[in-house]
């Protein structure tokens, strides 16, 4: 028996290796074939990878223990460094509030256009299409391709910055949504269908309840993404930190270049925490 089981294990274990060595050959040729197409040359890569770190090493603020906590005045100290805070902070803050604002908005719209989108929500066939192909384009479009035609469109500002995270947030919310409401349990459904409730009481009192946790995971998730975004779109003047990182760049006031994404790293480091402990807590249902 034991042989028996030993013989038939040995083959398996061949079997598997044998997969796994036709898959990994053929993602290897995939990636050398995509390499040979992109153009990527990694010895271009190694060589210039110095110049990176000695871009990150300009950053760097030189600061001076001596006159850590002199004035805006003494060059190496932290108030020389951050001379420009009474900008950044207030861009900081219309990052945060582009990426709440778009991300509030979009979840509202998201989930009526879920519930109408849902296979098992009895929606008419053809609004139901009409919706996953309008949310499929919204999502098609990248963030930064709406954010440059709204801004080419309403000009330099925040309100670019809201429409592409609000248009883009849309697109991808609603197919996440949808997709939670059809793995929903249709015993609920079934019941109060029995007890002859409505299509909108049945979505309210059946489906609800059960992707309502889910739903706001997967908001606060979008939040944070949404920020991160918030700060790119900036680059292309769609408003926020990201304007003043960009000019900083341009203008080679390295310091304040590193100054900017301390103060991004430190907002995102925050909303990370605070969301996934708000996530964790509305998934067990201790909100």
């Amino acid at each position: 028996m034991n042989t028996e089981f030993h013989h038939y294990y040995q083959q398996i274990r061949s079997k598997q290796k044998r997969e796994a060595l036709i898959w990994s050959g053929l993602m290897l040729v995939l990636y050398l074939w995509a390499g040979s197409i992109s153009e990527l040359n990694l010895k271009t890569i190694i060589v210039n990878a110095p110049h990176f770190f000695d871009y990150i090493g300009q950053t760097v603020p030189t600061l001076h223990w001596d006159v850590l906590f002199a004035d805006g005045h003494t060059k190496g100290s932290f108030a020389y460094w951050g001379y420009r805070l009474n900008i950044q902070l207030p861009l900081i803050w219309e990052t945060i509030q582009l990426a709440f604002s778009s991300t509030i908005l979009s979840t509202l719209l998201s989930v009526v256009l879920a519930f109408i989108a849902a296979n098992n929500t009895d929606s008419p066939k053809w609004l139901k299409f009409s919706v996953r192909t309008f949310v499929a384009f919204l999502r098609t479009m990248p963030e930064l391709a709406w954010a440059v035609m709204c801004v080419m469109a309403f000009g330099i500002g925040a309100i670019p910055g809201f429409i592409a995270l609000t248009l883009h947030t849309v697109g991808s919310l609603t197919k996440l949504f949808y997709e939670s409401i059809e793995t929903a349990s249709d015993k609920p459904v079934r019941g109060l269908k029995a007890c002859g409730a409505g299509r909108l009481q049945r979505m309210r009192y059946a489906l609800w309840p059960q992707v309502q946790p889910i739903f706001l995971s997967y908001s606060f998730m979008r939040l944070e993404i949404n920020f991160r975004q918030s700060t790119i779109l900036g680059l292309v003047g769609a408003g926020g930190i990201g304007q003043e990182l960009m000019t900083s760049i341009k203008l080679d006031r390295y310091d304040q270049v590193s100054m900017t994404l301390l103060l991004i790293i430190l907002v995102v480091s925050i909303m990370d925490y605070a969301s996934g402990k708000l996530r964790k807590r509305v998934v067990e249902g201790t909100f």
